[in-house]
């Protein structure tokens, strides 16, 4: 990724970031400002100011956030195993450094305590400073944040989780142990008997075989393991998934759709239809996934 001048006229020039898609091109997004350009001692680190998407945080070339669009990603990665798992109260996310997906944690009322485990404190600082449409959950004192490596948190940790978010860039970089069997044996000891895990699982379009190898490593671990998608404007070829791994729970007949109007909460992506939607995967998706995958929606 990187700023990028484009000439509009012969006399006029503008700002763009884009984000480079192997084999397929580029994403780009006209910048009104650049806020910030850093090197953290994991990644590099930069926020701008677009035209048409608001702020936007890229790590390593690569879109996290925008303010147009992140409530569908905090939406799924949250909502979906709360819901579904029956009294959530002890949450803990890996990742997810801009403050979005502990926001949406937050929201639910039966939640005590959310732990946030988050490698790159740049990450958090310039959240804060820059994007405070995720980053008012800081000041929530449910959240306890920490600055640390999230695989070694979970291998040395002994508390007990109801749900657990790996809200992860892809796997490379300091991501990239996020995406390993051993890492989800520490998550299954780290869960309770009716405990639920969901991480990101990349592209349906352009990850095919992270979304096989990931999906593998779950099943490898988990009673049972689900993928389900989700549609933003911002991350390549708009349709992505998570990868759910329950000890108990099925996701659609464990799923009680009036706790959700019970609850009295308000979103702008997911509602009752789209939870159950969400785990009837296109064609193409189900044939590549192939044995890994079982349909829960049958």
């Amino acid at each position: 990724m990187g700023l990028i001048e484009i000439k509009t006229t012969p006399s006029k020039l503008h700002l763009a970031v884009e984000e480079r898609i192997p084999d397929v091109g580029a994403m780009k997004y006209d910048v009104l400002e650049t806020l910030f350009c850093g090197q953290s001692e994991y990644q590099y680190v930069n926020v701008v100011r677009t035209k048409g998407h608001g702020v936007m945080l890229f790590l390593d070339g690569l879109v996290m956030v925008s303010e147009r669009d992140e409530f569908v990603y905090h939406d799924m990665i949250s909502h979906v195993p709360l819901f579904l798992h029956p009294n959530p109260t002890r949450v803990l996310v890996i990742g997810g450094g801009d403050g979005g997906t502990a926001r949406e944690v937050l929201r639910h009322p039966s939640v005590t305590r959310c732990c946030m485990v988050e490698i790159d404190g740049m990450v958090v600082d310039v959240s804060k400073k820059f994007i405070p449409q995720t980053a008012c959950v800081f000041d929530n004192p449910k959240l306890d944040l920490r600055i640390d490596d999230g695989v070694r948190f979970l291998a040395e940790t002994e508390e007990v989780f109801d749900v657990i978010l790996i809200d992860s860039t892809d796997p490379i970089g300091p991501a990239a142990p996020l995406f390993d069997q051993g890492f989800y044996k520490n998550i299954y000891r780290a869960l309770a008997p009716d405990g639920i895990v969901v991480s990101q699982c990349e592209s349906a379009f352009f990850e095919r075989s992270a979304q096989r190898s990931l999906l593998g490593i779950v099943a490898g671990v988990f009673e049972n393991t689900y993928l389900y998608n989700y549609n933003n404007l911002t991350y390549p070829g708009g349709l992505w998934s998570f990868v759910l791994g329950s000890k108990s729970l099925h996701p659609i007949r464990d799923f009680k759709p009036e706790r959700v109007k019970a609850s009295g909460l308000k979103f702008d992506y997911y509602n009752p239809s789209i939870h159950k939607a969400a785990f009837c995967l296109p064609q193409f998706q189900l044939e590549y996934l192939g044995d890994l995958f079982v349909d829960p929606t049958l």
